[in-house]
């Protein structure tokens, strides 16, 4: 498994060998630094941590600041990946070379918030006739029974927050990789909001 955080700079078309025109999601995959090691003798388990971004001066605070080895200064985002595949020792910076040769990748972040929403946005929901005197449009329905057992089930699909939940998109094909710039563009969407943080991975299915 080899991994990187990255950030979600946005979306455009590019033409392909065959002159079609792809939309794709451009990614900026900035130096990711090696913080730790894990071992199986140790932890019970591989595993490498990885630090992204400078952390402002005045936002570092002693207890943070002693997790980081004494030549690398604290970051400000951090993840862990396991079982990576690639030999590296702490402090070594790996950045878009680390997929070159790869052909699709898993995309994983933080989707929109949608807000509170009702059913019919929320779960697909058809609703009722919209024709005049129906008085049923766009409410869930009935929920439950009455008598017995008198309440309404778990997992009943009901209005409720939508979107800010962390959405993996799997395979996307790797369209260009710009290592001058740091950039990948993988043709589709891409979970999350413009400059938003996301985890590229080699592709699981392919």
């Amino acid at each position: 498994m080899i991994g990187l955080m990255a950030k979600k700079v946005g979306m455009t078309q590019v033409f392909d060998d065959a002159g079609n025109l792809v939309p794709v999601t451009v990614i900026r995959i900035e130096p990711n630094v090696v913080i730790a090691q894990k071992s199986v003798e140790k932890d019970g388990y591989a595993a490498v941590i990885l630090g992204m971004e400078d952390l402002k001066p005045i936002k570092i605070t002693k207890p943070y600041a002693g997790q980081f080895p004494e030549n690398i200064p604290p970051k400000k985002r951090l993840k862990e990946f396991r079982d990576f595949e690639r030999d590296v020792s702490v402090g070594d910076s790996l950045g878009v070379e680390v997929f070159e040769g790869c052909r699709y990748v898993d995309v994983t972040g933080i989707s929109k918030g949608k807000g509170f929403q009702g059913v019919v946005k929320r779960w697909g929901f058809g609703g009722g006739r919209r024709s005049h005197g129906s008085k049923f449009h766009r409410e869930p329905g009935s929920t439950g029974q009455s008598t017995y057992p008198h309440r309404t089930f778990k997992n009943v699909k009901l209005p409720g927050r939508m979107g800010r939940e962390q959405v993996t998109t799997l395979s996307l094909k790797v369209v260009k990789i710009d290592a001058g710039r740091g950039l990948i563009m993988v043709r589709g969407a891409v979970p999350g909001v413009k400059k938003g943080l996301v985890t590229v991975r080699a592709a699981v299915k392919k």
